[in-house]
């Protein structure tokens, strides 16, 4: 069984036991978080599909790690010109293990 789900503008899909990347989630690590924008789930031989969501499908999930990503370089110039920026930027992350999956 796994299912559709949207959080931080992306979608993801998450079976039972997975563990996953998101946009930051406000909560500390060991807080259990319920993701409701369901948007499909499959089972052994049903699919349920949302118009957009389903109503009464729930994603529960525990927070693993709450940290940032790896610096990114951000580097603009500009030839003979002698502009130079360089900016570095580290995202902030969540990190969710999947422990519920119902609809």
């Amino acid at each position: 069984m796994y299912a559709i789900i949207r959080t931080g503008g992306k979608q993801y899909q998450v079976a039972q036991g997975d563990q996953l990347r998101v946009e930051k989630i406000n909560g500390e690590v060991g807080d259990m978080v319920e993701l409701d924008d369901v948007l499909m789930v499959v089972g052994d031989d049903t699919a349920t599909i949302g118009t957009p969501l389903l109503e009464n499908a729930t994603v529960k999930a525990k927070i693993v790690e709450q940290d940032k990503a790896k610096k990114v370089i951000v580097f603009k110039k500009k030839r003979r010109k002698g502009y130079r920026l360089k900016q570095g930027h580290r995202q902030l992350y969540t990190a969710l293990a999947i422990e519920e999956i119902s609809a």
